[in-house]
Protein backbone atom coordinates (compact mmCIF):
# COMPACT_ATOMS: atom_id res chain seq x y z
CA UNK A 1 0.00 0.00 0.00
CA UNK A 2 1.97 3.58 -1.16
CA UNK A 3 0.62 6.71 -0.10
CA UNK A 4 0.17 8.91 -3.77
CA UNK A 5 -0.37 12.63 -4.79
CA UNK A 6 -1.96 12.92 -7.93
CA UNK A 7 -0.90 16.30 -10.05
CA UNK A 8 -4.49 17.61 -10.83
CA UNK A 9 -6.59 20.82 -10.00
CA UNK A 10 -6.97 19.93 -6.67
CA UNK A 11 -3.93 17.58 -5.40
CA UNK A 12 -5.90 14.28 -4.79
CA UNK A 13 -4.69 12.34 -2.02
CA UNK A 14 -4.54 8.70 -3.55
CA UNK A 15 -3.84 5.37 -2.72
CA UNK A 16 -1.83 2.53 -4.91
CA UNK A 17 -2.56 -0.92 -3.68
CA UNK A 18 -0.12 -3.56 -5.61
CA UNK A 19 -0.33 -7.52 -5.66
CA UNK A 20 2.85 -9.47 -4.63
CA UNK A 21 4.14 -9.21 -7.51
CA UNK A 22 4.33 -5.43 -7.44
CA UNK A 23 2.63 -2.97 -10.24
CA UNK A 24 5.41 -3.93 -12.85
CA UNK A 25 3.90 -8.19 -12.47
CA UNK A 26 0.75 -7.11 -12.07
CA UNK A 27 -1.95 -8.35 -15.07
CA UNK A 28 -3.54 -5.13 -14.93
CA UNK A 29 -3.90 -1.66 -12.97
CA UNK A 30 -7.28 -0.65 -12.04
CA UNK A 31 -8.26 3.39 -11.55
CA UNK A 32 -11.36 2.46 -9.09
CA UNK A 33 -13.95 5.61 -9.10
CA UNK A 34 -16.69 5.76 -6.35
CA UNK A 35 -20.72 6.99 -6.82
CA UNK A 36 -21.88 9.93 -5.93
CA UNK A 37 -21.23 11.77 -2.67
CA UNK A 38 -18.24 13.26 -0.49
CA UNK A 39 -17.05 10.26 -0.96
CA UNK A 40 -13.44 9.07 0.07
CA UNK A 41 -10.60 6.48 -1.07
CA UNK A 42 -12.32 3.51 0.72
CA UNK A 43 -15.99 4.48 -0.87
CA UNK A 44 -17.16 5.90 2.74
CA UNK A 45 -19.10 8.80 3.49
CA UNK A 46 -19.17 10.10 7.00
CA UNK A 47 -22.69 8.00 7.65
CA UNK A 48 -22.53 5.20 4.81
CA UNK A 49 -19.57 3.64 5.27
CA UNK A 50 -19.73 1.37 1.86
CA UNK A 51 -16.32 0.13 1.18
CA UNK A 52 -16.95 -0.14 -2.19
CA UNK A 53 -13.45 0.96 -3.64
CA UNK A 54 -11.32 -0.89 -0.53
CA UNK A 55 -13.14 -4.05 -1.31
CA UNK A 56 -12.55 -4.78 -4.08
CA UNK A 57 -8.98 -2.96 -4.38
CA UNK A 58 -8.22 -5.88 -1.81
CA UNK A 59 -10.08 -8.68 -3.89
CA UNK A 60 -8.61 -7.58 -7.08
CA UNK A 61 -4.94 -7.64 -5.20
CA UNK A 62 -5.50 -11.20 -4.53
CA UNK A 63 -5.91 -11.82 -8.09
CA UNK A 64 -2.76 -9.92 -9.34
CA UNK A 65 -4.44 -6.58 -9.98
CA UNK A 66 -3.15 -3.17 -8.63
CA UNK A 67 -5.42 -0.49 -8.16
CA UNK A 68 -5.04 3.18 -7.29
CA UNK A 69 -8.38 5.48 -5.62
CA UNK A 70 -8.51 8.59 -4.31
CA UNK A 71 -10.09 11.02 -1.79
CA UNK A 72 -13.14 13.40 -3.95
CA UNK A 73 -11.96 16.78 -2.93
CA UNK A 74 -12.88 18.13 0.35
CA UNK A 75 -12.76 14.71 1.66
CA UNK A 76 -10.19 13.06 3.46
CA UNK A 77 -6.94 14.03 3.09
CA UNK A 78 -7.39 15.91 -0.07
CA UNK A 79 -8.14 20.02 -0.02
CA UNK A 80 -10.76 21.37 -1.59
CA UNK A 81 -14.66 22.18 -1.62
CA UNK A 82 -16.95 19.03 -2.17
CA UNK A 83 -19.79 21.02 -2.56
CA UNK A 84 -18.40 24.11 -5.20
CA UNK A 85 -17.27 20.47 -7.14
CA UNK A 86 -18.70 19.69 -10.53
CA UNK A 87 -19.11 16.71 -12.36
CA UNK A 88 -17.07 17.33 -14.92
CA UNK A 89 -14.65 18.21 -12.11
CA UNK A 90 -14.92 15.16 -10.49
CA UNK A 91 -13.94 13.64 -14.38
CA UNK A 92 -10.74 15.87 -15.03
CA UNK A 93 -9.63 14.51 -11.41
CA UNK A 94 -10.25 10.70 -12.73
CA UNK A 95 -8.53 11.56 -16.02
CA UNK A 96 -5.09 13.27 -14.18
CA UNK A 97 -4.97 9.34 -12.22
CA UNK A 98 -5.78 7.60 -15.24
CA UNK A 99 -2.78 9.60 -16.84
CA UNK A 100 -0.33 9.58 -13.54
CA UNK A 101 -0.74 5.55 -13.92
CA UNK A 102 -0.30 5.78 -17.85
CA UNK A 103 2.42 8.04 -17.19
CA UNK A 104 4.06 5.76 -14.47
CA UNK A 105 3.88 2.59 -16.08
CA UNK A 106 4.86 4.06 -19.96
CA UNK A 107 6.99 1.62 -21.31
CA UNK A 108 5.36 -1.49 -19.62
CA UNK A 109 2.39 -3.84 -20.88
CA UNK A 110 0.47 -3.46 -18.08
CA UNK A 111 -2.68 -2.87 -18.83
CA UNK A 112 -4.76 0.26 -17.47
CA UNK A 113 -8.38 -0.21 -17.03
CA UNK A 114 -11.13 2.10 -15.39
CA UNK A 115 -13.55 0.41 -12.96
CA UNK A 116 -16.82 2.49 -11.98
CA UNK A 117 -19.55 2.65 -9.22
CA UNK A 118 -22.95 4.00 -9.83
CA UNK A 119 -22.01 7.82 -10.83
CA UNK A 120 -18.56 6.35 -10.87
CA UNK A 121 -20.07 4.41 -14.15
CA UNK A 122 -20.69 7.30 -15.76
CA UNK A 123 -17.33 9.06 -15.20
CA UNK A 124 -15.56 5.50 -16.60
CA UNK A 125 -17.46 6.15 -19.58
CA UNK A 126 -16.60 9.49 -20.50
CA UNK A 127 -12.49 8.71 -19.45
CA UNK A 128 -12.91 5.63 -22.50
CA UNK A 129 -14.13 8.50 -25.00
CA UNK A 130 -11.51 10.42 -23.54
CA UNK A 131 -8.58 7.96 -23.20
CA UNK A 132 -8.72 5.58 -26.00
CA UNK A 133 -5.84 3.74 -25.14
CA UNK A 134 -7.38 2.32 -21.64
CA UNK A 135 -7.82 -1.56 -22.12
CA UNK A 136 -11.49 -1.39 -21.00
CA UNK A 137 -13.61 -0.68 -18.60
CA UNK A 138 -16.12 -1.98 -15.96
CA UNK A 139 -19.13 -0.12 -15.00
CA UNK A 140 -21.02 -1.30 -11.75
CA UNK A 141 -24.70 -0.51 -10.84
CA UNK A 142 -24.49 1.20 -13.93
CA UNK A 143 -27.15 3.61 -15.90
CA UNK A 144 -27.57 4.33 -20.08
CA UNK A 145 -29.22 7.23 -20.11
CA UNK A 146 -29.24 11.19 -19.19
CA UNK A 147 -28.82 11.80 -14.98
CA UNK A 148 -32.07 13.85 -15.38
CA UNK A 149 -33.73 10.87 -16.72
CA UNK A 150 -32.28 8.58 -14.13
CA UNK A 151 -33.31 10.83 -11.62
CA UNK A 152 -36.84 10.00 -12.65
CA UNK A 153 -36.42 6.61 -12.22
CA UNK A 154 -35.62 6.59 -8.83
CA UNK A 155 -38.03 8.71 -7.55
CA UNK A 156 -40.71 6.47 -8.96
CA UNK A 157 -38.49 3.18 -8.06
CA UNK A 158 -37.98 4.42 -4.56
CA UNK A 159 -41.79 5.42 -3.77
CA UNK A 160 -42.86 2.20 -3.16
CA UNK A 161 -40.10 1.27 -0.77
CA UNK A 162 -40.32 3.90 1.39
CA UNK A 163 -41.12 3.57 5.15
CA UNK A 164 -44.72 2.73 5.84
CA UNK A 165 -44.88 6.19 8.25
CA UNK A 166 -43.46 7.99 5.95
CA UNK A 167 -45.93 7.23 2.73
CA UNK A 168 -48.63 7.61 5.34
CA UNK A 169 -47.70 11.34 5.90
CA UNK A 170 -47.15 11.59 1.96
CA UNK A 171 -51.08 10.39 1.80
CA UNK A 172 -52.43 12.61 4.45
CA UNK A 173 -50.51 15.67 3.37
CA UNK A 174 -51.34 14.52 -0.37
CA UNK A 175 -47.85 14.70 -1.32
CA UNK A 176 -46.69 13.44 -4.93
CA UNK A 177 -42.96 12.33 -3.96
CA UNK A 178 -42.48 12.11 -7.59
CA UNK A 179 -43.70 15.88 -8.53
CA UNK A 180 -42.36 17.07 -5.29
CA UNK A 181 -38.99 15.28 -6.56
CA UNK A 182 -39.41 16.95 -10.43
CA UNK A 183 -40.37 20.05 -9.08
CA UNK A 184 -36.98 20.50 -6.76
CA UNK A 185 -34.44 19.22 -10.03
CA UNK A 186 -36.81 22.14 -11.97
CA UNK A 187 -35.02 24.52 -9.29
CA UNK A 188 -31.55 23.35 -9.46
CA UNK A 189 -32.17 23.44 -12.78
CA UNK A 190 -32.56 26.96 -12.64
CA UNK A 191 -29.49 27.79 -10.58
CA UNK A 192 -26.66 29.62 -12.09
CA UNK A 193 -24.00 28.98 -8.72
CA UNK A 194 -21.98 26.11 -7.65
CA UNK A 195 -24.18 25.69 -4.57
CA UNK A 196 -27.48 26.29 -3.97
CA UNK A 197 -30.83 25.88 -1.16
CA UNK A 198 -32.75 23.68 -1.78
CA UNK A 199 -35.54 22.82 0.71
CA UNK A 200 -33.40 24.49 3.07
CA UNK A 201 -30.58 22.45 3.03
CA UNK A 202 -27.26 23.26 0.72
CA UNK A 203 -26.79 21.29 -2.01
CA UNK A 204 -23.88 20.51 -4.71
CA UNK A 205 -25.99 22.46 -7.58
CA UNK A 206 -23.18 22.44 -10.39
CA UNK A 207 -22.96 18.84 -9.95
CA UNK A 208 -26.38 18.15 -10.27
CA UNK A 209 -27.11 20.37 -13.24
CA UNK A 210 -23.93 19.01 -15.07
CA UNK A 211 -25.30 15.04 -13.76
CA UNK A 212 -28.55 15.70 -15.04
CA UNK A 213 -27.17 16.33 -18.24
CA UNK A 214 -24.68 14.11 -19.06
CA UNK A 215 -25.93 11.03 -21.04
CA UNK A 216 -23.12 8.37 -20.74
CA UNK A 217 -24.66 6.25 -23.55
CA UNK A 218 -23.03 8.39 -26.01
CA UNK A 219 -19.76 7.65 -24.77
CA UNK A 220 -20.56 4.29 -24.39
CA UNK A 221 -21.99 4.08 -27.90
CA UNK A 222 -18.49 5.77 -29.07
CA UNK A 223 -15.54 3.89 -27.07
CA UNK A 224 -13.74 1.26 -29.14
CA UNK A 225 -12.31 -0.36 -25.41
CA UNK A 226 -13.68 -3.12 -24.49
CA UNK A 227 -16.63 -2.99 -21.68
CA UNK A 228 -17.97 -5.27 -18.75
CA UNK A 229 -20.78 -4.29 -17.19
CA UNK A 230 -22.57 -5.66 -13.78
CA UNK A 231 -25.98 -4.64 -12.59
CA UNK A 232 -28.57 -5.61 -9.75
CA UNK A 233 -31.79 -6.92 -10.34
CA UNK A 234 -32.90 -5.65 -6.94
CA UNK A 235 -30.76 -1.52 -8.08
CA UNK A 236 -33.27 0.98 -6.87
CA UNK A 237 -30.99 3.44 -8.11
CA UNK A 238 -30.13 2.77 -11.40
CA UNK A 239 -32.46 0.98 -13.48
CA UNK A 240 -31.43 -2.77 -14.03
CA UNK A 241 -32.56 -2.70 -17.65
CA UNK A 242 -30.03 -0.09 -18.58
CA UNK A 243 -26.89 -2.93 -17.97
CA UNK A 244 -28.45 -4.91 -21.22
CA UNK A 245 -29.05 -1.65 -23.07
CA UNK A 246 -25.37 -0.94 -22.80
CA UNK A 247 -24.90 -4.21 -24.84
CA UNK A 248 -27.53 -2.78 -27.19
CA UNK A 249 -25.99 0.50 -28.06
CA UNK A 250 -22.20 -0.74 -28.27
CA UNK A 251 -20.78 -2.14 -31.21
CA UNK A 252 -17.44 -2.80 -29.45
CA UNK A 253 -16.81 -6.10 -27.08
CA UNK A 254 -19.31 -5.66 -24.18
CA UNK A 255 -20.12 -8.08 -21.50
CA UNK A 256 -23.29 -7.64 -19.59
CA UNK A 257 -24.12 -9.56 -16.37
CA UNK A 258 -27.53 -9.01 -14.26
CA UNK A 259 -26.95 -10.56 -10.72
CA UNK A 260 -29.67 -11.80 -9.03
CA UNK A 261 -30.45 -10.40 -5.28
CA UNK A 262 -27.54 -7.76 -6.15
CA UNK A 263 -28.95 -4.26 -4.85
CA UNK A 264 -27.25 -0.62 -6.08
CA UNK A 265 -24.41 -1.06 -3.29
CA UNK A 266 -23.04 -4.15 -4.62
CA UNK A 267 -24.87 -6.33 -1.49
CA UNK A 268 -27.53 -9.65 -1.69
CA UNK A 269 -30.71 -9.15 -0.48
CA UNK A 270 -33.52 -11.39 0.22
CA UNK A 271 -35.64 -8.64 -1.81
CA UNK A 272 -35.50 -4.84 -2.55
CA UNK A 273 -34.62 -2.66 -0.25
CA UNK A 274 -33.59 0.95 0.61
CA UNK A 275 -34.35 0.93 4.40
CA UNK A 276 -32.00 -2.00 5.00
CA UNK A 277 -28.80 -1.09 3.33
CA UNK A 278 -27.35 -0.18 6.87
CA UNK A 279 -27.61 -3.40 7.99
CA UNK A 280 -25.86 -4.44 4.60
CA UNK A 281 -23.00 -2.41 4.74
CA UNK A 282 -22.04 -5.27 7.85
CA UNK A 283 -21.71 -7.48 4.83
CA UNK A 284 -19.04 -7.30 2.78
CA UNK A 285 -19.88 -6.74 -1.94
CA UNK A 286 -21.05 -9.64 -3.07
CA UNK A 287 -18.83 -12.45 -4.05
CA UNK A 288 -19.48 -12.86 -7.63
CA UNK A 289 -17.79 -9.26 -8.81
CA UNK A 290 -14.70 -9.54 -8.38
CA UNK A 291 -14.56 -13.61 -10.37
CA UNK A 292 -16.29 -11.87 -12.64
CA UNK A 293 -14.12 -8.68 -13.05
CA UNK A 294 -11.12 -10.84 -13.06
CA UNK A 295 -12.38 -13.67 -15.65
CA UNK A 296 -13.25 -10.21 -18.15
CA UNK A 297 -9.25 -9.44 -17.62
CA UNK A 298 -8.38 -12.46 -18.87
CA UNK A 299 -10.15 -12.11 -21.96
CA UNK A 300 -8.60 -8.75 -22.52
CA UNK A 301 -5.72 -9.59 -25.22
CA UNK A 302 -8.72 -11.67 -27.00
CA UNK A 303 -10.80 -8.89 -27.47
CA UNK A 304 -8.12 -6.46 -28.88
CA UNK A 305 -7.34 -3.96 -25.97
CA UNK A 306 -5.80 -0.75 -26.95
Amino acid sequence: MTAVTIDAAVPLAAELLTPATGIAGARAIAVLIPGSGPIDRNGDARRMPLAIQRQLAEGLAAQGVASIRWDKRGVGATPGSFLATGFHDLVDDALSVVDHVSGRLAGSRVPVVVIGHSEGSAIAARLLAERPALAGGVLLSAYARPGLEVLRWQAQALQPHLPGLVRGILRLLRTDLAAQSEKNRQRILATTGDVARIGGARINARWHREFMAYDPSIDLAASAAPVLAIGGAFDLQSPPEDTVRIADIRTAPTQTEVLDGLSHILRRQPAPSLQAYRGDLRRPIDERIVPLIAGWLDRLPAEGRA
